[in-house]
């Protein structure tokens, strides 16, 4: 009988322990939130991680002082093990390059900048870009990103001023300004490039590699075919882009832009 209330007296606090974790849990993307409220542009996966982060908490706090059903309980487990599994998709799809190094251009996607300067993200797709330049200096790099709201000049200026201060020709870059979506970055690109190869050319495309597998299902949307090379992130961010990146892939499949031929 002391046995049984031992092992029982062990559950209640292995229970209140996980009550407690997610609570943790809950307050800390609430803090990563906070973070990437001050120092990144807002974006709307900030909103999600926002709303996730104080449901987890309430969850928690509910769970601490009273019994909750089974079926919240349920669908809490499985909503987890959703984004878990979906956020290892993205995570291994965007860190499986498969450039060869003979490409005839690098696209590399925009990203928001603060001002006139590039944001650590998009300084980590222009630091591959570099990286693949090395070893492929035949290559041509289209900077592909308009103006947006919160910037003063257009991405792709600010990206080009970032590749020719560490040491990318002027001549080897080519800006696409004008573009406010990942479809729009592959359109305007294409219609660029066509001019100057206009037999065909291959590419790869860089962007960060939670943005990999939705970027080179667009390009095949808009008609590009480009092998794929990802770049990191900042731990901090990994929560926001990774929430805002599953809902915009699940935007893309039920939703999917309309297909364009070169």
């Amino acid at each position: 009988m002391a046995a049984k209330h031992e092992s029982t007296g062990k559950g209640k606090k292995a229970l209140k322990l996980v009550k407690l974790i997610v609570i943790i849990i809950g307050v800390l993307l609430l803090i990563d939130a906070l973070i990437n409220a001050v120092v990144a542009n807002f974006q709307a996966g900030l909103i999600v991680l926002l709303g996730v982060s104080i449901a987890l908490i309430i969850y928690g706090v509910i769970w601490y002082k009273k019994r909750i059903p089974k079926l919240i309980h349920a669908a809490v487990i499985v909503a987890s093990l959703v984004v878990v599994s979906f956020s290892g998709f993205l995570a291994i799809y965007g860190n499986n390059d498969n450039v060869t190094y003979d490409e005839d251009v690098v696209i590399v996607l925009g990203a928001g900048i603060r001002g006139e300067q590039v944001t650590k993200t998009l300084a980590h797709r222009l630091d591959k870009a570099i990286e693949y330049y090395a070893r492929n200096p035949k290559a041509i790099i289209v900077v592909s990103g308009g103006q947006g709201l919160q910037e003063s000049i257009s991405e792709a200026l600010a990206m080009e001023r970032y590749l020719i201060a560490r040491g990318i020709p002027a001549d080897k870059i080519i800006k696409e300004d004008q573009s406010t979506s990942t479809q729009e970055n592959f359109l305007f690109s294409d219609a660029i490039l066509m001019k100057k190869f206009p037999k065909g050319y291959s590419a790869v495309l860089i962007t960060n590699d939670f943005h990999v597998y939705r970027a080179e299902k667009t390009a095949e949307y808009a008609g590009v075919s480009a092998r794929h090379m990802g770049a990191t992130v900042d731990w901090y961010t990994i929560p926001v882009n990774y929430l805002r990146e599953m809902a915009a892939v699940v935007k893309l499949w039920v939703l999917p832009p309309e297909a364009t031929a070169n």
